[in-house]
């Protein structure tokens, strides 16, 4: 992902002096970082989590930091939100005894490491720390797993949501919608109802794109088979979890679950062929990657990924599904193959 600012000037609309960028038609880029701050600081400052259940109370502080970008592009009206944050919230715990006595309390932290518009449909990672490691400790700790992650989570789904929406854009958007002068014609709603079934209909039989790279490697091509189809090779050079399958029809998952899919072809050194999908992408859609393996001289390999019928939008009509996988084949993939491995050129 792009971080922000650092978008093609070409498509990137500048603030024009009378202000006007007419429906939104070009892209418009807000930074909304400290829109994000501030949200999320109001949803998970000083809320209650446990009042005595279990003779427990437990309330979250305050935010004890928000690292990370957040911004919102505009396209033609289309609102296309990209985020990357990392958030940790400060909480404290008590322990009473049956006659109201207090017989402990200590601070405790919440770390949220990556909320991310590629995994906008997945709760993030959630780990839990209290400065008492004593038995009273570990069941006030306990009690906020049990109790106090999902109302975190609820809360990181509700600015997850208001992203998806346009974050601090969407007032904006509502006050640029046309409104028809005096004198112009009127078209019958169901005359548009007309127009966007249209559209919606063309999306479908379109709807989807094509990614090709090749790139080439230092390494036999049986080693980057190898490389690809071994699941604790994947951890080490992604830093993730993944499991993989080395038989036609088997799954894999890989990117902490964030990819999943089907092994439909294999041919060691020579061919990989599965069905591969987002976790964000709309229910039931699955891409088809290829990947070939050639060795034009001793020591060299070229690989050659085509990735037929993946989806130009999300679930949440996120646009940039293609440039986000292609990216991430070309970045996360193969530079850091070469990177760990040395198999560069």
């Amino acid at each position: 992902m792009a971080k922000y600012g650092e978008g093609d000037k070409r498509w990137i609309v500048e603030d024009r002096p009378d202000g006007t960028n007419v429906h939104n038609w070009h892209w418009s880029e807000t930074d909304c970082l400290e829109w994000s701050k501030t949200q999320l600081s109001n949803s998970l400052s000083s809320l209650p989590i446990l009042t005595g259940e279990g003779n427990l109370f437990i309330k979250l502080t305050k935010i004890d930091k928000i690292e990370g970008e957040a911004y919102v592009n505009i396209r033609k009206g289309k609102i296309i939100p990209g985020y990357e944050l990392s958030l940790s919230i400060l909480f404290e715990g008590e322990a009473i005894d049956e006659a109201g006595n207090s017989i402990l309390k200590t601070d405790g932290k919440v770390e949220i490491p990556y909320i991310a518009d590629e995994n906008a449909d997945e709760d993030p990672d959630f780990r839990v720390t209290v400065n008492d490691e004593g038995p009273i400790g570990k069941r006030i700790k306990e009690a906020f797993l049990g109790k106090g992650k999902e109302v975190v989570l609820e809360k990181i789904r509700e600015y997850v949501e208001s992203m998806a929406k346009g974050g601090p854009c969407r007032d904006e958007l509502e006050s640029k919608k046309v409104v028809p002068k005096p004198g112009s014609k009127i078209v019958a709603s169901s005359e548009v109802k007309k127009e966007v079934k249209k559209e919606v209909k063309s999306k479908e039989r379109q709807g989807f794109k094509t990614i090709k790279l090749s790139e080439k490697f230092s390494c036999r091509a049986v080693d980057l088979y190898e490389i690809l189809m071994d699941e604790n090779r994947w951890k080490g050079f992604t830093q993730s979890n993944a499991k993989i399958s080395k038989d036609v029809g088997g799954e894999f998952s890989i990117f902490d679950g964030s990819v999943t899919g089907t092994n439909v072809e294999l041919k060691e050194g020579k061919l990989i062929v599965q069905k591969w999908r987002f976790g964000n992408w709309p229910d039931g859609i699955f891409s088809t990657v290829k990947l070939t393996f050639e060795e034009p001289e001793s020591g060299v390999t070229v690989v050659k990924l085509v990735q037929t019928d993946v989806p130009e939008e999300d679930r949440y009509g996120n646009e940039t599904v293609a440039e986000n996988t292609e990216r991430g084949w070309r970045d996360l993939i193969f530079h850091k193959i070469r990177a760990i491995f040395g198999f560069g050129l």
